[in-house]
């Protein structure tokens, strides 16, 4: 991962009506924490013709609308915002939660437990309490409808991704590779390896907020037996899961 350096952020017009607001080349604690801030900070501010603002890994967008603000103005707002401070340490933003989500590892529900452990160089019991005990951030949300990327996770778990697809891990299957964890929202194949299999639906497009975990929540991954995850899943579209507000 490389560090944020003086070179960033960097400003880039994207598409005809947005702005990209980078702050690393790729994913980085600071960079990601820069992009939630910064993102957090921009939509309090309220500036005439803003119409969208979301992010990704290490990145702010922000698209506009041109009857309002013309290219010029909009980069000059963006840049005195960047001037203000440092935002690679700047707090995360406020209303985050922090999830506890029960997990079933191993087992038939998640076959590749034993194979990421390997790779990880740890035993099965250590790879999950290593998993299980780290609180991870939801650094952004892509691929499929409410689903996460999740991490850092230590170092050990900077594993590849697989060179070929499973076909059809589940909805609300926990995967990882490159010190990530995925958590699914869909059914899909996947080059990343299944370790844990929750209840926790994270997609729902019949409620107000389709989706469930917002960038900057938290996430610890607990364990559990199958039969209490059934249990749960048959309760609760939770699935278990309980949730509480960081200061």
């Amino acid at each position: 991962m490389s560090s944020v350096s003086a070179t960033w952020p960097r400003i880039r017009r994207l598409g005809v009506d947005g702005f990209l607001i980078s702050f690393g080349d790729r994913l980085s604690e600071p960079a990601n924490r820069a992009a939630l801030a910064f993102r957090a900070t921009l939509n309090r501010a309220g500036w005439s013709g803003v119409e969208e603002t979301s992010t990704s890994l290490a990145s702010a967008y922000l698209r506009f609308d041109l009857t309002a603000q013309d290219h010029v103005a909009m980069q000059a707002q963006i840049e005195a915002l960047l001037a203000e401070r440092d935002w690679t340490t700047a707090s995360l933003p406020d209303g985050r939660r922090l999830w506890r989500v029960p997990t079933v590892y191993g087992t038939d529900l998640a076959p590749q437990l034993d194979e990421a452990a390997a790779a990880a160089g740890l035993t099965r019991d250590a790879a999950i309490e290593s998993i299980s005990n780290t609180q991870v951030r939801v650094q952004t949300i892509g691929f499929a409808p409410g689903q996460p990327y999740l991490g850092e996770l230590p170092d050990c778990w900077d594993i590849p991704r697989q060179t070929k697809l499973s076909d059809n891990v589940p909805a609300c299957a926990l995967v990882v590779a490159i010190r990530q964890l995925v958590l699914f929202s869909v059914t899909t194949p996947t080059g990343w390896r299944h370790i844990g299999q929750t209840a926790f639906r994270l997609f729902r497009p019949e409620a107000d907020a389709p989706f469930v975990l917002r960038p900057g929540d938290e996430v610890q991954f607990t364990p559990t037996t199958p039969e209490e995850l059934a249990n749960m899943a048959a309760r609760d579209p939770d699935g278990g899961a309980t949730s509480t507000v960081l200061k």
